[in-house]
């Protein structure tokens, strides 16, 4: 599988344009996290270096044919003293497959203030799914062999009280990554869309329902590095008319709260996904 560094490695094309390559995959769709990362990487490329971005609101329109490299075209929709706002959209074959704005700012003192990091086991205490488990077990993870994701067992979760479904998942790269805080955010971006939508299914257990992302949100709160342990504090708090919400907090080992994640997505039962890579959602 391609390293995080290729996969976030774009050709700048012309002003404001960028292709983000093709590499080779197991899904039938491009991953959702590999064209949110590229989406932004292609958005930082153009802001000031003094910006930092502090949250992005992304929709995926069409699953994206993973065979095939990416056009990201930025507009700059606003550039002022304090934030400024980039628009991105993937295209593929001369049509959107994902569309994202991306909100930038200038460092600033203000409130102070953040939830407690839920409890959950030591990272190293859990298992490592490529080091313990079966190959037909390994092969979900397969995708993403360079990322250490290792989901919290329901033995050792922690519940909190009210909330329909949970799951806590620790996850990192692999491999060391550059120092460059723009790199840990991009990567993260790539990451945040590990998992999530399966902590709908903890509350139906027995069910397969047809998933796939239709949209996401993240706010980046403080700077981190992607690869030391993160905890992603993950919920849904309702699913309804075939889609499910879910919600992440993610937390370094010290308990600051670095991230947050909202991700809207199918939850269809009695139906699959089709098998022609270039059908729509819906």
């Amino acid at each position: 599988m391609a390293t995080i560094e290729e996969i976030l490695e774009l050709e700048p094309i012309d002003a404001d344009i960028y292709r983000g390559k093709a590499y080779t995959s197991q899904l039938l769709r491009t991953f959702g996290g590999q064209v949110a990362g590229q989406a932004l990487v292609s958005a930082t490329h153009t802001v000031a270096p003094e910006y930092r971005v502090h949250s992005l609101h992304g929709y995926f329109l069409r699953p994206g044919n993973p065979d095939e490299p990416t056009i990201f075209l930025v507009d700059r929709i606003r550039d002022g003293r304090s934030f400024c706002t980039r628009r991105v959209t993937g295209v593929q074959a001369g049509e959107a497959i994902f569309t994202m704005s991306a909100s930038f700012g200038v460092p600033s003192q203000g409130l102070v203030h953040q939830d407690e990091m839920p409890p959950a086991p030591d990272p190293e205490t859990l298992e490592d799914p490529f080091q313990t488990r079966t190959e037909a077990q390994r092969s979900v993870f397969r995708e993403w062999e360079n990322f250490d994701i290792r989901i919290v067992p329901a033995d050792q979760m922690v519940r909190a009280e009210r909330f329909a479904a949970q799951q806590r998942v620790w996850f990192k790269y692999r491999h060391r990554l550059p120092d460059d805080q723009v790199f840990h955010v991009c990567t993260l971006a790539y990451m945040s869309d590990m998992t999530l939508l399966g902590s709908a299914k903890v509350a139906h257990p027995d069910s397969n329902p047809q998933s796939a992302s239709l949209d996401h949100a993240m706010w980046f709160l403080r700077p981190f590095r992607a690869d030391e342990w993160l905890l992603y504090d993950q919920t849904s708090p309702s699913a309804e008319d075939g889609r499910a919400l879910t919600q992440g907090r993610i937390f370094d080992t010290s308990g600051r709260m670095v991230a947050a994640v909202t991700q809207e997505g199918l939850a269809r039962v009695g139906r699959t996904m089709p098998t022609d890579q270039h059908a729509r959602q819906g």
